[in-house]
């Protein structure tokens, strides 16, 4: 009795010990922070929507104490940027951006992104603004517009950092007006942002224990030693992603012109074609994407033509020249007007190189049209002239004048055969070459 009295106080006091490591660990588990990290790189695309809303429901689905929106950005559209801003603020879940890594930028639209953040970080070395407005092709806009434009972006401006304090709205302001740029220190003594931190670990160290608005209720960030979820881009997203590179549309554009072409000058096949379908369209869908000068397409266009009719009605590759020339031309105006932000602008040697390549071609493709027209048509038993085959008896003692001496086997016939001058005897099965053609005979001398 005594022996199962003691086994049942013994289970009794092992399983109290149990319990009470559950529960200690339990708030641990429950206490540990959860952030929720996205990506910004390059200039602003409508691919960053779809990914930002990714993030948002990732966060919730987590329960994230904390959105970190890593960004290094030129800038980019108003209109986009506006979404995006719309997006940041109705994030149910306190969203920073970082601005990094170090050397990165929030340039332009990402200033406006950096102030609609509930906190903002820079990297050292890091810069922040230069936000004047440009129209939606790049261009500077007329007066007026300017003006405009400039008012509504300040008044936006001042609503995001009134919260941050005048030392903020006024280099905000700044920004917009007079393009001015601030360093990490500088947006830091103004308030613009609220920490510089070498790292990301760095920066949850930094904010953990910060207290703030979120759509009108306080609160407390925990970031201590978080567990960090990051979000991957899409295949998709990553494709969509390149095409506001305009190097990677420039070889589009360039290899589906090509493609194209030379579908039409061997017509019957498609893979050419096909693709060149494929690159082109992806090459619209970059365009439309970035700031480019469309009148650069005049240009394009007009080499294409230039192409196309130097294939059909050669001309010794003048017209070849003329639209390498014309497709150079169309490329800078389309990518590098001086209108167009520098981080739209695309290679002019890969530019200058693609041409002179695509122009040698063409030119190649010219010399062979120019070759076939001048080469005589030959058909029928003409064209046996040159063909090979074997003797199928032997041929001896015969000339061009006399009665066939012989059989042979040309392209796939027999034919009766004389031997050419010269020739004395051909042995059966020896390999012979038509030298004439004689009414319905061959000449024929042994190889």
């Amino acid at each position: 009795m005594k022996k199962r009295l003691l086994l049942v106080l013994s289970l009794i006091i092992l399983f109290s010990t149990f319990a009470s490591t559950v529960r200690a660990d339990a708030p641990a588990q429950a206490t540990q922070s959860r952030v929720v990290v996205l990506t910004f790189d390059g200039a602003l695309t409508s691919v960053w929507q779809g990914y930002l809303q990714r993030g948002i429901d990732q966060a919730q689905s987590v329960k994230a104490d904390l959105i970190v929106i890593e960004l290094n950005t030129p800038g980019g559209s108003i209109d986009l940027m506006t979404k995006l801003i719309t997006q940041i603020l109705a994030s149910p879940v306190p969203t920073l951006v970082y601005v990094s890594p170090q050397g990165a930028m929030a340039g332009s639209a990402g200033t406006m992104l950096t102030l609609a953040a509930t906190l903002s970080a820079m990297a050292p070395g890091a810069a922040i603004g230069a936000a004047s407005p440009v129209g939606s092709q790049g261009e500077n806009l007329p007066t007026t517009e300017e003006l405009k434009q400039k008012e509504i972006l300040m008044a936006q401006a001042r609503s995001l950092a009134e919260r941050r304090g005048p030392a903020a709205v006024a280099l905000a302001q700044s920004t917009i007006e007079n393009a001015k740029a601030a360093s990490p220190s500088e947006a830091k003594a103004a308030g613009m942002v609220d920490f510089v931190a070498a790292s990301l670990d760095d920066l949850m160290a930094q904010v953990n224990g910060t207290q703030v608005d979120l759509n009108g209720t306080q609160v407390t960030i925990r970031s201590l030693s978080p567990e960090y979820y990051e979000v991957k881009t899409t295949f998709i997203e990553n494709i969509l992603s390149s095409l506001t590179n305009p190097n990677i549309v420039f070889l589009l554009l360039s290899v589906g012109v090509q493609a194209i072409l030379i579908e039409l000058s061997n017509p019957g096949g498609w893979v050419a074609g096909f693709f060149g379908v494929i690159f082109l369209a992806l090459a619209a869908l970059g365009l439309g994407l970035l700031p480019v000068n469309y009148f650069g397409l005049i240009f394009i266009v007009l080499a294409f033509i230039l192409f196309i009719v130097d294939i059909k009605a050669p001309t010794h590759g003048a017209l070849t020249a003329a639209g390498t020339g014309s497709f150079i031309a169309g490329a800078l105006v389309l990518f590098n007007s001086a209108q167009a932000p520098s981080f739209a602008r695309v290679s002019v040697p890969l530019v200058i190189g693609v041409g002179l390549f695509m122009g040698a071609t063409f030119f190649a493709v010219v010399m062979l049209a120019v070759r076939a027209m001048r080469t005589p048509v030959r058909t029928g038993r003409e064209s046996l002239v040159g063909a090979e085959g074997y003797a199928v008896s032997d041929i001896e003692n015969a000339v061009v004048d006399k009665e066939a001496a012989g059989i042979v086997q040309v392209a796939g016939e027999r034919w009766s055969a004389l031997l050419a001058e010269g020739e004395s005897t051909i042995v059966k099965d020896e390999r012979v070459k038509v030298t004439a053609v004689r009414g319905v005979k061959l000449v024929v001398k042994h190889i």
